[in-house]
């Protein structure tokens, strides 16, 4: 069969070809470097599907079994590799399909082209058969969306599509092509996309507000770091372990910042938020700098904001103007990459080393020990805890693997008790809080580092909802680890309950399938562990398979995670049981 395909000298020269636009947009993949998309067929993209058949042997296209799946995948592709994660779905259902992983990209800021198909111009507001207003729909959620109707538009809305989702801070953008653009014969050039109008993908770096932070920093008494998945989207690592080390401040991290630093780096002191370790959160209220480095102060980090951190300067590290304000006042706020910004700050920052006040921490992290850690990762009790599996995989991974966790009690298990020592290694949806996110977003994350271990951490409720792509992992075989945390309830609804609603159980607990017979049905090999002296060897068989491979732990139903911040309550308000 012959493939047309296009020189890299014709596209470095412009030089232009005849072709569809279901080809052509074939060519802009091409162009922007991706290897792997993610989708589902139907009528209206059909003419892309049939050019990427013929294109199969340079651009590989997984089938998930719901296009939902086909987003949370091409994020967790996203979020490993640092690339741009590429989903397609037709028009319609296939379309709306896609927006409860499109809207989780968005507020997790992750970088993702969703190509659509579309009903030829003409149907365009008929009602015609599977026609939906995808822009529509699409737009409070999206960084940029565009509805394609002729061909020759294609090259230069693909190429701003890519721009605008890798650039700045990153995002989804949707492209949605109508049936006779598809159809329809252009002469082809493709040129990337450098530079918009009227859009700033870099704020310029302001050298007063860098020396204004440095003096700050330089005077503190009682500083702290708050860093988040800015560092990461940034590949600012180095930066931040180097501004950590000179100034010598205790750093914290938001859920989506988590590898960013070590997780034994003797400066990262935990995480902050509703679940996180009670040093920083508490220590957030007692600070006199507080430095937010690449996160947006969300209202699970900041508790009730009447009382957040009101005693301290706030220097914040941000490279979305909006996010400036917003939540917390910035006393002084630095606009720009954080790569670019640190690096900047960096010569400016004298050596510390704060020790007074990292004792604070210690001594608050042996109370959280004390009453909290060593019952949740060496527990006492009869039954298995969430806790002591995470520890097992720490153990069996050597702290190398990729955790993808779901939404829920498991979720900030892993969080709390993961080990990192690599960065792009926790993956988990934040801002949305999307259950069945981890199942296929495990798939994507392995396909973004194939030379990694990747664990997906879930609970007995989200796996159900994304449950059908164990097909995918069948199909394209995979190598995936499963973990199912079953305690036949929905987790940290149940705990509110129990907490705040006199443990009025309505429709949370769970009556649950056979797990291990359905992965079977897949032909993946499961296993079911329900006793401690089982865990530690089932473990290891999981991580020593080479192929994908399914656990199921039976832990305590109603165990709770603490600690906690009550919804509304002040950071110092943490409870410890």
């Amino acid at each position: 069969m012959e493939v047309k395909t296009l020189k890299k000298e014709e596209s470095k020269t412009g030089t232009k070809i005849r072709i569809s636009g279901a080809e052509a947009v074939i060519h802009c993949l091409l162009a922007e470097g991706i290897e792997t998309i993610y989708g589902y067929p139907g009528g209206a993209i059909m003419p892309i599907y049939d050019e990427l058949y013929k294109f199969r042997d340079k651009l590989h296209h997984v089938l998930t079994r719901h296009e939902q799946g086909a987003t949370h995948a091409a994020q967790g592709y996203a979020r490993v590799s640092g690339k741009v994660g590429v989903a397609m779905a037709t028009s319609g259902p296939g379309a709306t399909n896609l927006i409860t992983g499109i809207a989780d990209a968005q507020i997790d800021s992750t970088p993702m082209v969703c190509i659509t198909g579309q009903v030829a111009r003409h149907l365009l507001g008929s009602d015609a058969f599977q026609e939906t207003d995808i822009v529509g729909i699409s737009t409070p959620v999206t960084k940029w969306n565009y509805q394609i109707t002729e061909a020759s538009e294609i090259p230069e809305i693909m190429a701003k599509a890519f721009y605008i989702a890798k650039s700045g801070r990153p995002g989804p953008v949707l492209v949605d092509i109508t049936k006779n653009a598809q159809f329809e014969e252009f002469d082809f050039d493709y040129q990337k996309c450098t530079a918009i109008r009227s859009y700033t993908a870099n704020p310029t770096l302001n050298p007063s507000k860098i020396e204004e932070a440095a003096a700050l920093i330089n005077s503190a008494k009682k500083p702290m770091i708050v860093w988040g998945q800015g560092i990461i989207l940034g590949k600012a690592e180095e930066e931040l372990k180097s501004f950590v080390e000179k100034s010598g401040i205790p750093a914290a991290w938001t859920i989506l910042g988590a590898s960013a630093l070590s997780s034994s780096h003797p400066l990262n002191v935990g995480m902050v938020g509703m679940h996180g370790n009670y040093a920083p959160n508490v220590l957030t209220n007692e600070c006199d700098l507080l430095i937010a480095l690449g996160m947006r102060f969300d209202d699970r980090v900041t508790g009730d904001l009447s009382t957040y951190a009101k005693q301290a300067k706030v220097i914040h590290f941000e490279i979305d103007p909006a996010e400036i304000n917003k939540n917390v006042h910035a006393d002084v706020p630095v606009l720009g990459n954080v790569k670019e910004t640190l690096s900047a700050l960096l010569p400016l920052v004298k050596e510390n080393k704060h020790e007074a006040w990292h004792n604070e921490f210690k001594d608050r992290y042996k109370i959280e020990f004390d009453k909290v850690i060593k019952n949740d990762i060496h527990p006492e009790k009869e039954g298995l805890t969430m806790g002591e599996v995470i520890e097992q995989i720490n153990i069996a991974s050597n702290h190398e693997a990729v955790i993808v966790s779901d939404v829920g009690q498991h979720q900030m298990i892993a969080c709390r008790y993961a080990k990192f020592n690599t960065s792009k290694s926790n993956i988990t949806s934040g801002g949305l809080g999307t259950m069945g996110f981890a199942l296929p977003a495990a798939i994507g994350a392995k396909m973004g580092a194939p030379e990694r271990q990747v664990v997906a951490i879930i609970g007995d409720g989200g796996y159900q909802m994304t449950i059908q792509e164990l097909g995918t992992i069948f199909q394209t075989k995979v190598p995936v680890k499963i973990v199912v945390l079953n305690n036949e309830f929905l987790g940290m609804v149940r705990q509110w309950q129990q907490l705040f609603f006199d443990k009025r159980y309505a429709s949370t607990e769970m009556t649950n399938p056979n797990f291990v017979a359905i992965a079977e049905g897949y032909h993946i090999q499961a296993k079911k562990v329900t006793k401690r002296e089982d865990l530690e060897a089932a473990v290891k068989e999981m991580m020593a398979s080479p192929d994908a491979y399914f656990l199921e732990v039976g832990v305590e139903k109603e165990d709770n995670v603490f600690p906690m911040i009550p919804t509304g309550a002040s950071v110092s308000d943490i409870r410890l049981s």
